[in-house]
Order: structure tokens, then C-alpha cells, then sequence
């Protein structure tokens, strides 16, 4: 693919943390687990991976500090809206040119059909009935020849077209010639209507896209309930992708959307790790690509989907996993508040590339073992029900070392507040 400045821009990324690494492409390959040409590709802006996991491994084995990591995955988001758009235009260019081609074959099918049609139905019909019908009643008045000046042989046609008035063009001797040319006017006369209709809409449609999109972003959400109308995201003043670490009234938009549709979310303007997991969430939800960043797809869905990101309340998520856990209730719900602060849109990264998901942070790993999805993952029923099967096989929480721990340490000293500690079988 040719580097545009956005590939080339992510590629002098890769290839400084590369420089600065100090290892080969061989090593990298074996440490990010990547291959050795497919390396060399991404730094040299042949092409751009379609999944950030990758490229996080391949800058993590690079020493790559968090500003840095931020950078990168900005600067990949970037280069694969590029790629994206590039190959859109490319099909796009395609579909034009094969439209001229199919259009000059369709039309001269229509004007052979419509000559032998004609020629035979009005010729026989008009001449027999213009004939008997026409001599006795065409002698007595006298101003029909006048419109052709002529001897009596124009009154006898004149009168014929007087029972029939649609066929009164019919009245010249070489009547059939006129007629089989009129047919055809009338449908170039209906097609030039119809087409300039079309135009007419098309034009009124760009019009109105166009000035709908203009920079007035300044109320609350702008076009979440006019459909086209405003629509702050898609106007001049937001980038194509709006990413982590940006701070303007852009991430503004895309917070006020998300809590329209439900979700826990300040409205900072702030593009941090809090809007990362609420985009990302969203981006499951509407079977997105979960990469984390606004780029058009997600932009659209924002404004268009119906998807409602309304979860269950700490107290019900502590009183189902009590219900889930009967054996240790109070050490369930610690891990669970551990992991992910009782929140079922809970998406938490890891170093790797792999992320973890929901109340329990469900990992890549065991949700593929578990046979679930990254949805599933995010309804709270499921996420419960999938921590009691991994605490089940060995009646512990080894999945969960860190906040095991954590739930183990001794509290601290407030007897008189907690009753019930005794209860606590772990």
C-alpha cells in the first residue's frame, strides 16, 4: 500500500522504538511473537495491522514508555482510518466506472421496441373508420377543410378525428410516419422529468447534509434528536478520530452521547481511562470492533444506535453475587469489587495486548475457554455464573491472586461494625 502521511507517521514510531531497542527483527519476532517480514512491513509503512494487540506487544518488548504507548496507539488509529478509508475510496472508484458502461448499453434497447409496435396498430384503425363515418357528415359543414385549404378530399379526414380527439395528429395522407417519432418524445419528455427530479432531491439532500453538518456544536449533543440534522462529530472542527489523551469539546460530544444512551460517564471533555472503557464497551455492545478509539463507524453509531448502556446498581450486583455464592458470599463480593468496583462495563487492558472483562474481569483466555464473547462478558448474569465455574473447580479464587489476597488481608480494627465477620467461611 503507498504510505500516506498518517502509515508513515505510526511506521517512524515503530522504527525509533525499534533503533532504540536495539534488537533485531529476528529477536522481536521471537519475543512479541510476531513474524520477522510482517515486523519489517509495519515499520516500513507497507501496511498497517488491523489490530492494535499486536503493535502494543511489538512496543512493550521495545521498552516503550506509557506516553509513548498512548502515542503509538493514537498514531495506529490514525493509519488505520487511513487504510480503511483508501481501500473504501479504491471500491468506490471501481462501482463509478462500470455505472457509464452499463448505462450505454441499457438505452439503445428502448427505441427499436417501440418503432414495430406502433406502425401496425395505428394505421389499419384509423384509415377504415375515418371513411364511412366521415363522407356523409364531412359534406355539409364547410369549415372543416379550411385549417389545409384543400379540395374535398381533406374534409373527408377532417371530421374523423372528432369521435377520436386524441388522434387528431393523425390527419396528414402519410399519418404513419408522425406518429411512431411522438411516442418516443413523450418518454424522453417523462425520463428528463424524472432525472431532473432526482438531481433536484439530490442537490436539496447535499444542501441540507452539508449545512446540518456545520460547526454548532455548542448544545447538548446536537443531532441526537434531529437524526441529520447537527451533528457535531462529523464537522471541521473534530478529527476523524478522536482517541485517549485528547482534551477539547470533541470528547466532550462523545461523552454527553454515551450518557444519553446510560452510561456512568463525566462529561470532562477528558479523553481518559474512564471514556476509553465506556467507548470500548459501547463498541461491544454495538458489535463494533472494540478498539477503543472514535473513529467514523463509531461516530455514526453514537448518533444512530439503539444500544442502551444502563447496568445494575452496586447493591444488586452484591445481592446476586451473594446469591451465586452461598458458600462464601462476602469473600465473592470483595473480589468482585476488587476486580472491577462492582461495575459490569468494567474493561481493563493489560500489558500484552489481551483485556479483561466485566464484574469478575473475565480474560481473553479463560473467555475463550468458557466459550463466551466479550457481550456476553459484559451482561452481569453471565459474568457471575462464569466466576462460579472457574471457583468451582477448585472451590478457590486462584483466577484472581491479586484481590484473593487482598480479601484475605486482615481489616482494619472496627469490631464494632462488623458483625458478621464471623461468618465469613474463607
Amino acid at each position: 500500500m503507498s504510505a500516506c502521511p498518517e502509515t508513515e507517521r505510526f511506521a517512524a514510531l515503530l522504527r525509533s522504538l525499534k533503533s532504540r531497542s536495539g534488537l533485531s527483527y529476528e529477536a522481536l519476532a521471537r519475543k512479541s511473537g510476531l513474524a520477522g517480514s510482517t515486523l519489517h512491513r509495519y515499520c516500513r509503512g507497507a501496511s498497517v495491522p488491523q489490530d492494535y494487540g499486536s503493535v502494543h506487544r511489538l512496543a512493550t518488548v521495545c521498552g516503550a514508555t506509557p506516553d509513548e504507548l498512548r502515542t503509538l496507539h493514537r498514531l495506529w488509529a490514525l493509519a488505520d482510518a487511513a487504510r480503511a478509508a483508501a481501500e473504501q475510496g479504491a471500491v468506490s472508484e471501481a462501482a463509478a466506472r462500470t455505472e457509464p458502461e452499463a448505462t450505454q448499453e441499457a438505452e439503445p434497447k428502448t427505441e427499436p421496441k417501440t418503432e414495430p409496435k406502433t406502425e401496425p396498430k395505428t394505421e389499419p384503425k384509423t384509415e377504415p373508420k375515418a371513411e364511412p363515418k366521415a363522407e356523409p357528415k364531412a359534406e355539409a359543414p364547410t369549415k372543416a377543410p379550411t385549417p389545409d385549404g384543400g379540395p374535398a378530399s381533406t374534409p373527408v379526414r377532417g371530421p374523423a378525428p372528432a369521435p377520436d380527439g386524441d388522434r387528431a395528429p393523425e390527419q396528414p395522407a402519410p399519418g404513419a410516419a408522425p406518429r411512431p417519432a411522438r411516442q418516443p418524445r413523450r418518454h424522453r419528455l417523462r425520463a428528463t422529468v424524472v432525472i431532473a427530479a432526482v438531481i433536484a432531491a439530490v442537490t436539496v439532500s447535499a444542501w441540507v447534509l452539508s449545512s446540518g453538518r456545520s460547526p454548532s456544536g455548542d448544545g447538548d449533543g446536537g443531532g441526537r434528536s434531529t437524526g441529520e440534522a447537527v451533528r457535531p462529530l462529523f464537522s471541521a472542527n473534530c478529527p476523524p478520530v478522536i482517541a485517549m489523551g485528547e482534551h477539547d469539546e470533541c470528547v466532550r460530544e462523545v461523552q454527553r452521547l454515551l450518557h444519553a444512551k446510560g452510561a456512568d460517564i463525566g462529561v470532562d471533555g477528558d479523553f481518559g481511562p474512564q471514556t476509553l472503557r465506556r467507548v470500548t464497551a459501547f463498541q461491544v455492545l454495538a458489535g463494533l470492533q472494540p478498539n477503543g478509539v472514535v473513529a467514523e463507524p463509531t461516530k455514526k453509531a453514537l448518533y444512530t444506535s439503539p444500544v442502551r448502556m444502563g447496568v445494575w446498581s452496586p447493591q444488586k450486583v452484591r445481592q446476586r453475587v451473594r446469591e451465586v455464592f452461598p458458600e462464601v458470599p462476602d469473600k465473592a463480593v470483595a473480589i468482585a469489587d476488587c476486580q472491577s468496583f462492582l461495575d459490569p462495563l468494567h474493561i481493563l487492558p493489560n500489558t500484552n495486548g489481551t483485556r479483561n472483562w466485566g464484574l469478575f474481569q473475565i480474560s481473553d483466555a479463560r473467555l475463550r475457554e468458557l466459550g463466551g464473547t466479550p457481550r456476553e462478558a459484559l451482561d452481569p448474569e453471565w459474568n457471575i455464573q462464569a466466576a462460579r465455574k472457574l471457583w468451582s473447580r477448585d472451590r478457590d479464587f486462584g483466577d484472581w491472586p491479586h484481590c484473593e489476597r487482598a480479601a484475605d488481608a486482615p481489616r482494619s480494627p472496627t469490631p464494632t461494625h462488623s458483625p458478621t465477620a464471623g461468618t465469613d467461611p474463607a
